[in-house]
């Protein structure tokens, strides 16, 4: 592997140990200061991984899927970070630390219209990696040095295609709970 795909694989498992550090800090040691500088930790990784994606362009590397993948996971982080950060929130409150109220399960419609709150959430980030990677072949400006950032993006398109696609069953198909009919 090289450099980039360790930042990213370093950066994913840093933004679940600033994450869970945070929670630990405000929940167990009743220092909500201390893990709100944790939790504001995170788009410090970000930056970091941009900043590595970068100069190793910079330097002349050609673009592997790992730099087009370094785009994918900042604009996931970036559309995705708020949601993901409740989601870990309320699950660490309920299971750790046995407060609040036990996360929801989500059935028929309910369950159709979040899901698809999270497919246009899926297609902002796809969006935005898309203007990062294009404003990156534009700045390479080297079609040989850049054709793995678009044939991600390639890929990425089937994927949000048949996300969309799942999203639409559910509205046709409402998720039932156990039991019901």
């Amino acid at each position: 592997m090289n450099l980039v795909a360790w930042a990213i694989v370093t950066c994913e498992v840093l933004f679940w140990v600033v994450i869970l550090a945070g929670f630990t800090a405000r929940y167990i040691f009743k220092r909500p200061t201390l893990g709100l500088i944790f939790l504001a930790m995170t788009p410090v990784l970000d930056l970091l991984l941009l900043m590595i994606s970068g100069v190793d362009l910079a330097r002349g590397a050609t673009a592997t899927t790992a730099h087009a993948l370094a785009a994918v996971y900042i604009s996931v982080s970036i559309v995705f970070g708020k949601s993901m950060i409740a989601w870990a929130d309320e699950r660490f409150r309920y299971y750790v630390t046995k407060q609040g109220a036990k996360p929801a399960k989500r059935y028929g419609m309910d369950h159709a219209k979040h899901y698809f709150q999270g497919w246009v959430k899926h297609l902002l980030s796809f969006v935005l990696a898309a203007g990062i990677l294009y404003g990156l072949i534009i700045w390479i400006d080297d079609a040989a040095r850049t054709e793995a950032l678009l044939s991600i993006l390639s890929v990425w398109s089937v994927v949000v295609g048949i996300d969309l696609i799942i999203t639409v069953t559910y509205f046709i198909w409402p998720r039932q709970a156990k039991g019901s009919s």
